[in-house]
């Protein structure tokens, strides 16, 4: 039987039985190889996407007799009557260890580590009677958990859990209310890829200034409830040599032959080959119109958007990508073949594009990790925009706000705002005011305040959540004593209800302190911080960012009551650990620097300082964007520098323009407007 006939059988084996969606991700593997002559079963729009039997039924897992039906990738080629062997990885004891005990199970691992693989055979052997439960689609979440909570045993299967958090996703509460109490007889089994789950880290954290975790506060609750397993990609030598014992099929024996390089997983799942054919494909009479239509896909997963993009919406917004490598210079092929040759698969894998006509198409994952790829074009963004569901927008403007793309966040979620997204309200109100109008952005939280304390009470978290961003914009708009009396009273509060040490409390003492020290009360800054920094190093850890953040105000408030010298020496000590802990681009790291430039100022070293401020100048533009609020008076503080330096002349004409750019970002009577124009007035007063 080939290709085309083993997959018309699963396919009709296995479908969404009578669902309103079709055929869903558990086979767009395999429907993808029979270039669509098979269409999805309708029904109406009470429906939901799970994977059902033929018979429209619930499966138990021991009816899944392949792998490819828990997301495991397609294997084609002389071998697409059974999937490759399965081979025991080292982290198999752990996840079977974490299993048995129930609850919340996560395998992180890079792109083709064989996550998915190790989680169908592991469960598969130990839950051969629960139902298995598999929404396809975000909006089949709810009632996925609905059938699991009505099953006597459960695995609810949420393969890439990433496509499963946001708008209307998976909460900690759905999670509570499906597991409580039901030790052993229902699990949630989930898996997602390394580089999503760092979108969920202490780093990534600390380069949401002036929002840190509130923000996307929901789905990282929803990762901590989770026992983490990890899943290398590069295979151990243990496990290379329990491979080695499968080398009768040619996937594993060609894996085995590459693995010096990449995993066997890797290899199996013809991730490299694939990436170089989506790279050779770009040359003149090859497939460059596949290429620009494989760079869409890629760039639509990299905007946020976690849901396939139909067939039409390829062949409308791929001609851009085409005109900028050449457009008719590269000879390129019709866009129906061009579709036929992303679709075509490899020697053991989907290809370039996994999807089916009915449902449209996702970028094979191991390609959003391709070294260099360049940032997503503004004509991509835009088009998006103005094609995407509310709850799609509300995921495009946080992986923009995570990715300082204040702009594009803004835009995006005042379209989810407009739709009705669940929370878009107030991650708009966080994304207007870290993008320079701290005003609006008061105005708009003192709004999602008096909502939420109305319907859930002062104390609920989400309210505690929005009374600190609304305290913070306070003081960022310029009433730090306001911002002051507002985290004095949001201490207490987030003590009582979450407890001393809670991240909350932390960073609502920071605040506090900081704002205590913007304020005037420099000393009881310092006494502050100096409390917290010990609560902090004891709960954190010495490289936690938030440590290195508190570390960071201390030096700066005790530095205008001690000896500058012993500040600066101790600003170099946390520049190190920084770099270290952080990296060099790091928002954390180039505020370190930032203040590194201003000590130099203060000790009268004014080229050291300009010099310094000239390099943080570019290295914020690169890291935040030229328009963020930190860069624009990143350019003032060097305008400062090149007066104290006598370069007069130069720090006008610079004044100038930032006064224009600020004018033309920021809104009126922004601090950093007001500062330009008065140093402005300075200097022609001169």
């Amino acid at each position: 039987m080939g290709i085309g006939a083993c997959a018309l059988g699963l396919a009709a084996t296995w479908t969404t039985g009578p669902l309103a969606t079709g055929i869903g991700a558990a086979v767009t593997a395999v429907y993808s190889l029979v270039a669509d002559h098979l269409r999805p079963q309708r029904s109406g729009p009470q429906a939901a996407a799970l994977l059902r039997t033929a018979s429209g039924r619930i499966p138990r897992f021991h009816q899944l007799d392949r792998p490819e039906l828990a997301g495991v990738h397609f294997a084609d080629g002389q071998h697409a009557r059974s999937a490759p062997p399965y081979v025991e990885r080292d982290a198999e004891p752990l996840l079977r260890e974490a299993l048995a005990q129930g609850g919340f199970v996560l395998i992180v691992g890079e792109s083709t580590a064989g996550k998915t693989r190790l989680a169908y055979e592991v469960a598969r052997s130990l839950f051969p009677r629960h139902a298995f439960v598999r929404p396809l689609t975000r909006s089949a979440l709810a009632a996925a958990i609905e059938v699991a909570r009505r099953r006597r045993r459960a695995v609810l299967w949420l393969d890439d859990l990433e496509n499963y958090l946001g708008a209307d996703g998976v909460t900690t509460s759905m999670l509570a209310g499906l597991l409580q109490g039901r030790s052993g007889r229902a699990v949630v089994l989930a898996t997602m890829r390394s580089q999503e789950y760092r979108r969920y880290d202490a780093r990534e954290e600390s380069r949401l200034t002036g929002s840190d975790r509130d923000a996307w506060r929901v789905q990282r609750e929803v990762l901590d409830r989770a026992r983490k397993i990890r899943l290398a990609r590069h295979w151990s030598p243990a496990e290379q040599r329990r491979a080695a014992a499968h080398q009768a099929d040619p996937r594993i024996r060609l894996a085995l032959q590459s693995c010096d390089r990449f995993g066997v997983a890797e290899v199996v799942a013809a991730g490299p080959e694939l990436l170089a054919a989506w790279e050779n494909a770009w040359a003149p009479g090859a497939n460059p119109r596949g290429a620009a239509v494989v760079a869409v896909a890629v760039d639509c997963r990299r905007s946020g958007l976690r849901r396939p993009v139909s067939r039409q919406w390829l062949q409308e917004l791929h001609p851009p990508y085409l005109a900028e490598r050449g457009g008719p210079d590269l000879q390129p092929e019709p866009f129906e073949e061009a579709m036929q040759w992303a679709c075509k698969a490899a020697y053991a894998t989907s290809g370039l594009l996994v999807g089916n006509y009915s449902q449209g198409y996702l970028a094979f994952d191991y390609l959003l990790n391709t070294p260099g790829l360049p940032p997503v074009p503004d004509h991509l963004w835009e088009a998006l925009l103005t094609r995407v569901e509310p709850a799609d927008a509300y995921d495009m403007g946080l992986v923009a706000h995570q990715a300082s793309r204040l702009s594009r966040a803004v835009a995006a979620l005042e379209r989810a705002r407009a739709g009705g997204a669940a929370g878009a309200d107030f991650l708009l109100a966080i994304a207007v005011g870290d993008h320079g109008r701290p005003r609006q952005a008061v105005r708009n939280l003192e709004d999602v305040v008096r909502r939420r304390r109305s319907e859930l009470g002062p104390r609920h978290p989400e309210t505690l959540a929005a009374r600190h961003q609304l305290a913070f914009f306070k003081g960022e708009a310029g009433d730090t004593r306001a911002a002051r009396a507002a985290f004095s009273e949001l201490v207490v509060d987030t003590t009582a209800t979450l407890g001393p040490t809670h991240t909350d409390t932390l960073a609502a003492l920071h605040q506090q302190a900081y704002f205590t020290g913007e304020a005037g009360d420099t000393q009881a800054a310092v006494r502050q911080l100096r409390a917290l920094l010990a609560d902090r190093l004891r709960v954190e850890g010495p490289d936690h960012p938030q440590v290195l953040a508190t570390r960071r105000s201390l030096i700066w408030f005790s530095s205008l009551h001690e000896d500058l010298a012993e500040a600066q020496l101790e600003l170099r000590r946390l520049l190190r650990d920084a770099r270290r802990c952080l990296g060099p681009d790091d928002p954390h790291t180039l505020a370190i620097v930032s203040t590194q430039a201003a000590f130099a100022a203060r000790a009268g070293r004014t080229a050291e300082a300009a010099a310094a401020f000239t390099q943080l100048v570019v290295d914020r533009s690169r890291v935040l964007g030229a328009d963020h609020p930190h860069v624009v008076h990143t350019r003032l503080q060097r305008c400062q520098a090149l007066i104290a330096e006598g370069r007069t002349g130069e720090a006008g004409e610079e004044l100038t323009q930032v006064l224009r750019d600020a004018q033309r970002v920021l809104e009126p009577e922004h601090r950093h407007i007001n500062l330009a124009r008065t140093m402005l007035d300075e200097l022609r007063q001169r």
